[in-house]
Order: structure tokens, then C-alpha cells, then sequence
């Protein structure tokens, strides 16, 4: 028996429709939230550009959308865990698991700017994570100026950006006391 074709594997589901194959693990897990979960809630109808995991660096790549927004070299192995673009917001989300090459620390958030300098598009920085636990142990080396996302709590980001979000919530009190 071939042993790669009796591996298990994660059916995921891109927003253009096209579909990916991930061997089973924490880190596809993840990858496959971010896909189905995040970007429908908060990438603006954003388009999967690249999508590369520890067996595979570029799993999926559209390399032509990439190199017309001015990314940097789209066939690197320094390309961020997932990358999708927002047409209508004109954001490029670079999002990194906490399985992949890291979270986005002041080191990366550095080499990453350093690669997208001439990019077209808004960058939008996002560490991503399965559960609330994982993020607690490395919440102190998370960089300003990103955002951070927890799958198994999908409907809040964490904001690192310093006052851009500051401000008081509205709570209405029927709402409250019921």
C-alpha cells in the first residue's frame, strides 16, 4: 500500500471555490479555520493568494496576483502562512500560524515590511491560533501593529495597535439586565 495516499487529509475549501488538501494536524486544523472562518468575517471578501504549510511551501500560489500588487518575490520560503487580498479594502492580510514560522513578533513584522515596501495594497498583519492557551504563553512577544485571532473563539480579534481602536463600548441596559 502506498503509504502518502492512506494519510488522512483536511478538505478545504478556498473562497474562489477551488479546493486544497491538507494532511491531517493542529497546524492544517488552523489553516483551514483561518480560510473558512476569518476570512469570511473579517477579509472583505478577500481572495486566497498563497497558502503553504510545513510539507508543502506553496501549496497553493497565485503568483500573478502577487507580483501585480508589487509583493515581494512570491516563490521565497520566508511567505507567510497565508496571504489573501481584499479588492474592495485594498488589503493584503499576511497571516502567520503559530505552527508555521511564528507569530508575527517585532522580527518578523520588520522582515515582513522590509519585503512589502513597494507593495500596492495596505498590509494587515495577523498572528493566528487554535485556542486562547497557546496565545497566552507567547502574548508578551506578539508585536505592535498587528492583530491576533483565536479559531475556537472566531468572532473577536485581540488589537495590538496602541489607540486606533480605542474607545468606549455601547451597552444598552435592556440588553445587560435581560
Amino acid at each position: 500500500m502506498n503509504y502518502a495516499k492512506s494519510l488522512k487529509k483536511i478538505a478545504v475549501n478556498l473562497p474562489s471555490g477551488e479546493k486544497l488538501s491538507f494532511q491531517v494536524g493542529e497546524y492544517s486544523e488552523l489553516q483551514k479555520s483561518i480560510i473558512e472562518e476569518f476570512l469570511p468575517r473579517y477579509g472583505h471578501g478577500a481572495e486566497v493568494l498563497s497558502v503553504g504549510n510545513a510539507t508543502d511551501e506553496s501549496l497553493f500560489l497565485n503568483k500573478k496576483k502577487l507580483e501585480e500588487l508589487n509583493f515581494f518575490d512570491p516563490t521565497s520560503n520566508e511567505l507567510p502562512d497565508i496571504i489573501a487580498f481584499s479588492k474592495n479594502k485594498n488589503w493584503l492580510y499576511l497571516i502567520e500560524t503559530v505552527y508555521g514560522l511564528g507569530i508575527i513578533n517585532e522580527i518578523r513584522l520588520l522582515q515582513l515590511k522590509k519585503m512589502t515596501i513597494n507593495c500596492k495594497a495596505e498590509i494587515i498583519y495577523v498572528t493566528a491560533f487554535n485556542h486562547r492557551e497557546d496565545f497566552r504563553k507567547i502574548t508578551a512577544a506578539i508585536a505592535w501593529e498587528t492583530d491576533v485571532w483565536i479559531a475556537n473563539e472566531p468572532d473577536h480579534l485581540i488589537h495590538f495597535n496602541g489607540d486606533k481602536f480605542l474607545g468606549p463600548y455601547r451597552t444598552f441596559i435592556n440588553e445587560t439586565i435581560n
